[in-house]
């Protein structure tokens, strides 16, 4: 275990519950991503949620070199949802255990382990921190604010048309630069972290291809029920 990485008894799998995101319903999800790539080609955008219509919870969004896109989700009605929301070629029901001590957040997600460290604000951050978090997380602030934010930064959005017929509105409030990070899968080092370049393919927009944290509110409006998209994976329990 690296010095100061978090021991796996602190560890934990959250508090599920059953989500309700039925047409017109809005729903307002909570926490932080970390995202980053890695020398294997791997890139990974972790969540780890601290309020959603379904608990607290985390997942991972993982993407490798050859394209292959991988959802591992704490829970079928999870899974469903985010890969409703998402595009995936797999999405796996697995066990997923996460924790944060000061700056370290550790992740278990089935055959995925990921270690971070959170460094200091990046100067996006700073900004942020003029910007009241009610301003930052208001969908008509956001819908205004997608094209400047697409231009500052290819490939970021913070409003769009997810799957489902749902508009999804990212308000960030504060973004951190990673000190470091390390993940492996299935017993295999990915290599030494680095940007999440090329972008990653799951929805309208990439996360930030500098290694970040970001704290973020994710305001989900559903529109028609969601109808089942031909060549997309159905979650698979493990």
């Amino acid at each position: 275990m690296r010095p100061g990485e978090l021991h796996p008894s602190e560890l934990h799998p959250g508090e599920l519950r059953p989500g309700d995101l039925r047409p017109g319903v809005t729903g307002r999800v909570g926490g932080r991503i970390v995202c980053f790539g890695t020398a294997s080609g791997t890139r990974l955008v972790v969540g780890l949620w601290r309020s959603s219509p379904f608990g607290r919870f985390a997942d991972v969004m993982l993407q490798d070199a050859p394209g292959h896109r991988i959802l591992l989700a704490p829970s079928p009605a999870v899974a469903e949802f985010v890969s409703a929301t998402y595009r995936f070629d797999e999405a796996r029901v697995v066990p997923v255990r996460f924790g944060r001590r000061r700056r370290l957040v550790g992740i278990h997600a089935g055959p995925l382990a990921v270690s971070v460290a959170v460094g200091r604000p990046t100067a996006l951050g700073l900004l942020l921190r003029s910007v009241p978090a009610r301003v930052a997380t208001d969908p008509r602030w956001l819908a205004a604010i997608d094209p400047v934010a697409a231009a500052v930064m290819p490939g970021v959005h913070t409003a769009g048309t997810a799957g489902g017929s749902r508009r999804e509105y990212y308000g960030v409030t504060a973004v951190r630069e990673l000190a470091w990070a390390e993940a492996s899968l299935d017993g295999s080092d990915l290599g030494a972290f680095g940007p999440l370049d090329p972008p990653v393919g799951f929805g309208f927009g990439s996360a930030p291809p500098r290694p970040s944290a970001v704290d973020l509110v994710t305001t989900i409006r559903q529109g028609a029920p969601v109808q089942p998209t031909p060549g997309r994976s159905r979650a698979q329990a493990q």
